[in-house]
């Protein structure tokens, strides 16, 4: 992991160096450190310091002004319809890529000159950051091996991490970047699809919340291991979760394992069982579906479904008769509303596969 005592001080002397308010944020623009302020702030830079991370509206705008690609140091001027101050920003790229931002607010004396004084210490700083992300590849190629499904695979590796232990999936988003590199310490994590996370159990949640929130996508977290050799078992259950988190919003955007009861099964099921079992509902349309499956969720409470639907309660009743007709079924009986709700959900998870 990065040395955030190390980051500090190297922002706390770039400040002392210019005279400058300073930040360092990772490429999300999730903040790593920051220093006492020299003057005063503007309401961007309060809202990044209390939330360790600047907004999506925050970040769009400054993307504007071409700092993901920039070479160097990237004057952005006042806008005082926004409340912000002038300030500058300085990617930190090593060998091409950037891997985060120094921000500096400027008040009119941050000329080239001065910014050149602090070359050397953003260049560190640069440096820093690119070690950590290689450190992740590093970790993320272990991870891979531990997650296998190969048991020879997994006997080649082993980690140093005291369980319990669970595994986290999160979906990737082509639109955004999360960098993996910043995550808590002691968390394990590689790129795929989906992304793949190894933490201690304790530690899940919050990573699953945080790196959804960063692609703005769906997350699912398998169940606590005692024994990281058995962490595998967990990644299996952490991408069964993410498929439910997809396709049923009632558990988005983050799917626990250990709170999905009986959608626990319909996740194991292959493609082909759940075909079987969407094939019992297709007849109906999708009103009816919707209907039905409202009424079911809602443990056969007419009431209830009504009010959901925004219908009357005759109408209700009108609905569920005609979908009894259409699928043989009697929704009084157990087991055909047993089979009825295993189809609809299923119908979800299966998603657009059954027109494929």
């Amino acid at each position: 992991m990065h040395n955030t005592a190390d980051l500090q001080e190297t922002v706390d002397e770039i400040a002392r160096v210019l005279g400058a308010s300073a930040t360092l944020e990772d490429r999300s623009f999730r903040l790593l450190a920051y220093n006492a302020q020299h003057d005063e702030i503007d309401t961007v830079r309060q809202e990044v310091i209390l939330r360790r991370r600047a907004s999506g509206a925050v970040r769009d705008y400054f993307e504007r002004f071409g700092i993901a690609r920039a070479l160097g140091p990237v004057r952005i001027p006042a806008d005082h319809d926004h409340h912000l101050k002038a300030r500058i920003c300085w990617p930190l790229r090593h060998r091409d890529v950037t891997y985060g931002y120094l921000w500096l607010l400027d008040s009119g004396h941050l000329t080239d000159d001065v910014l050149a004084r602090a070359g050397d210490l953003v260049t560190r700083a640069a440096l820093a950051l690119a070690h950590e992300a290689r450190s992740r590849q590093d970790a993320g190629r272990v991870l891979r091996a531990l997650l296998s499904g190969d048991p020879e695979e997994r006997g080649g590796v082993s980690i140093d991490m005291p369980g319990p232990v669970a595994a986290v999936a999160v979906r990737e988003s082509p639109e955004r970047v999360a960098t993996l590199w910043t995550l808590p310490r002691g968390v394990l994590a590689r790129t795929g699809s989906p992304v793949a996370l190894l933490a201690p159990a304790q530690l899940a949640a919050e990573v699953a919340q945080t790196l959804q929130e960063a692609y703005g996508t769906a997350a699912g977290i398998g169940g606590p291991r005692r024994d990281p050799a058995d962490a595998w078992r967990s990644w299996r259950e952490a991408q069964q979760a993410l498929r439910i988190a997809e396709h049923l919003p009632r558990f988005a955007p983050v799917a626990r394992w250990e709170d999905l009861g009986v959608h626990r099964l319909l996740a194991r099921l292959g493609r082909d069982d759940l075909r079987e079992l969407a094939a019992e509902v297709a007849p109906l349309e999708t009103e009816l579906a919707r209907t039905v499956e409202i009424y079911l969720d809602l443990g056969g409470h007419a009431q209830k479904a009504a009010a959901e639907l925004g219908v009357h309660r005759q109408t209700l009743y009108y609905r569920l008769g005609k979908a009894e007709r259409a699928l043989n079924r009697d929704l009084d009986d157990g087991d055909d509303r047993l089979v009825i709700h295993l189809g609809l959900k299923a119908v979800h998870l299966l998603g657009d596969s059954m027109n494929g």
